[in-house]
């Protein structure tokens, strides 16, 4: 039986919840796996087209469009009573249309902490404190073993070519480039995913180059392309998802980043 209850979301709004929820939408693909692990396989009844995990998730859930364009007839179709969605990943207008007629969750995320506060927020609304709780401790003991010990190095970690695009300043993924002791030389230009010249690498010169497998699915072929600008940067191809998916992933993540050198 439901009742309906208050909950703050991580932009500070407070939602009414049919607690607990029965028929949750999912417009972000990491927090879909996140409603997966947490043990909501059956409440989970909509998703995007890049909720790739879990498999079963990806073959069986309807679709609801993409992330930024989501498709909002499909989703009053399946008259969710909670939809999770994320101010980064979503569009703002389609979001706020959605918030009209259902109850909306947003996350708003930056860094480590403010993932596992989300994990423990949507555990909390979904009647999953417990799971959450245990999924939070697991990830921290995964990140507290990561050892900086390692010298800092300049770096620049890229999402996208022609033109290269760079995670930046105040984003998720340059936290985790601080934990790896590299110092995000992005930091420094405008914007969150700022915009970056080939000039502009061959005058800072970074120690390293990170080159993401998403959302620009960077190959071997690229490695060459920025050793000619960058001939002395360590240049490698890293796993986009464990850089920058901040929900149940993240349990993954910690010993990924250990192995990068």
């Amino acid at each position: 039986m439901q009742s309906n209850l208050w909950f703050i979301d991580q932009l500070n709004r407070r939602v009414e919840i049919p607690f607990p929820p029965k028929r949750i939408v999912s417009l972000v693909p990491s927090q879909t796996e996140l409603l997966y692990d947490l043990g909501l396989e059956n409440e989970v009844v909509g998703q995007t087209l890049f909720c790739i995990h879990p498999a079963e998730f990806h073959k069986t859930k309807p679709r609801i469009g993409g992330t930024k364009k989501l498709n909002l007839q499909k989703i009053r179709e399946l008259q969710p009573d909670l939809i999770i969605g994320n101010k980064e990943e979503n569009d703002q207008s389609q979001v706020e249309e959605l918030m009209k007629e259902f109850p909306v969750w947003m996350s708003d995320i930056q860094n480590l902490d403010q993932a596992l506060d989300m994990i423990q927020k949507i555990g909390d609304l979904c009647h999953k404190k417990t799971e959450a709780s245990q999924l939070v401790q697991q990830i921290n003991l995964g990140f507290k073993s990561l050892v900086q010990t390692k010298t800092k190095k300049k770096g620049v970690y890229l999402i996208w070519r022609e033109p290269w695009m760079a995670a930046g300043k105040n984003t998720f993924i340059n936290d985790l480039l601080q934990r790896l002791q590299i110092e995000n030389l992005a930091e420094t230009v405008e914007g969150r995913y700022p915009q970056i010249t080939t000039e502009w690498l061959r005058l800072v010169q970074p120690e390293t180059i990170l080159l993401s497998s998403e959302p620009y699915p960077f190959k071997e072929i690229h490695l060459e392309e920025l050793r000619q600008i960058c001939p002395y940067a360590q240049i490698q191809l890293v796993d986009g998802e464990l850089f920058s998916w901040y929900g149940s992933r993240l349990l993954l993540s910690s010993s990924y980043l250990a192995t990068l050198s």
